[in-house]
């Protein structure tokens, strides 16, 4: 072989394996012996070990014990023909719990009894289908907060002005009976003003901001009011890039958030809450309204040491009218779902016992075509 030939052999390995670590997605080569030839580096992060330690071990020993895996590469093999498989259970002590992912098993032709293996964990996608669906909630609750102002809210007005007609004429001891109808009137009244705000589909005016002055402006008033006994500490990444939002809406969002943690460690001696700012490897969705694909690689968390959210209640805790208070109306985190949503981001819960974590992804500013400036983590030009 040449010297050239050699040099564009090495050349294409290396191309090779930077577009295979340039994929998101743990990508593995298991060979006929059935050992782990090659791992990217998400291969690595999924299995917590580097590509020469995984080598050096067969793919048996990293995954549970009768795995679907095991029989999806001998039928891969055998049949020499890809196959996907959805919703495979990983979880191991190895692997850690809640491992489910979709699995693309396929022979690799040049490499006889070699199979490539492609883990796409669930969390990911059930990120997208989440969003669809609280995308989809918020819709509905548009069209019903329409329907309440103009069907409802009229006749209330004369609910309440017989009321009070009655109220002058009625003997002292039925006025709190006319005051009653009077007062669930206005709440119900105010219910449905609150709901007219999912009805505003107006453009949102978004301009570069820096998440952290957002952050500590809601801390300042959670601070000040019902957050007064409880310590908020933060964590941030000060070299994070500009969200490219509201800002408004970014405070009305971590306001609820923070309320909401405020109320889920109310009474608890050690009561914390924590807001971090971190930049992650995105996942691509679409903006609302447009056929844009964008990444999401801004994550800011609201963390609280409280009892957790029920279990069963976490998958439908951003749908309208579900709430875990006595008291509430089930449309905070459903209005958070809608602000996020409509700035092309999404929001999700993970909860257990003394840790819940709401999770907002965002897209970060982007330069316009020809304009030189940018924004740095502290809002000035640079």
């Amino acid at each position: 072989m040449t010297k050239s030939a050699v040099q564009d052999a090495a050349h294409g390995q290396a191309l090779a394996m930077a577009v295979l670590n340039s994929v998101q997605n743990p990508v593995i080569l298991v060979d006929q012996a059935g050992k782990i030839a090659f791992a990217n580096w998400e291969a690595e992060s999924f299995f917590g070990a580097s590509a020469a330690h995984l080598a050096k071990y067969k793919i048996s020993s990293f995954i549970p014990f009768g795995s679907p895996l095991l029989a999806l590469i001998e039928q891969v093999r055998e049949r020499k023909a890809p196959v996907n498989e959805y919703r495979v259970d990983l979880s191991s002590p190895k692997l850690g719990q809640e491992k489910l992912v979709d699995l693309y098993v396929a022979p690799v032709v040049s490499e006889p009894g070699s199979i490539v293996v492609v883990f796409q964990e669930r969390s990911m996608a059930d990120k997208i289908d989440r969003q669809l669906t609280h995308r989809a909630a918020a819709r509905s609750v548009t069209g019903l907060a329409s329907m309440l102002a103009h069907e409802i809210k009229n006749p209330l007005s004369g609910i309440r002005g017989a009321a009070q007609l009655l109220e002058t004429v009625v003997p002292d001891e039925d006025r709190p009976l006319t005051r009653l109808i009077c007062d669930e009137t206005d709440r119900i009244v105010s219910l449905v003003d609150r709901m007219e705000v999912f009805s505003d589909e107006r453009p949102v005016d978004r301009v570069p901001l820096n998440i952290h002055s957002v952050l500590d402006h809601v801390k300042a008033v959670a601070k000040a009011g019902f957050g007064r006994e409880i310590k908020i500490s933060e964590m941030y990444d000060p070299s994070l890039p500009p969200v490219y939002a509201n800002r408004d809406q970014l405070v009305q969002v971590f306001l609820n958030l923070i309320k909401n943690a405020a109320e889920a460690v109310d009474g608890q001696s050690d009561a914390e809450i924590m807001l971090t700012t971190a930049y992650r490897p995105g996942i691509r969705l679409s903006v609302a309204g447009t056929r844009e694909k964008i990444s999401l690689p801004l994550e800011f968390c609201v963390i609280d040491n409280g009892p957790g959210v029920p279990s069963d209640l976490v998958p439908h805790l951003f749908d309208p009218f579900i709430t875990t208070k006595t008291n509430g109306s089930g449309l905070g985190l459903a209005l958070v779902a809608k602000i996020i949503g409509g700035h092309g981001g999404i929001v999700e819960c993970d909860s257990q016992a003394h840790r819940t974590i709401f999770r907002v992804l965002m897209p970060m500013h982007k330069e316009e075509a020809g304009d030189g400036r940018a924004l740095n983590s502290t809002g000035s030009e640079t």
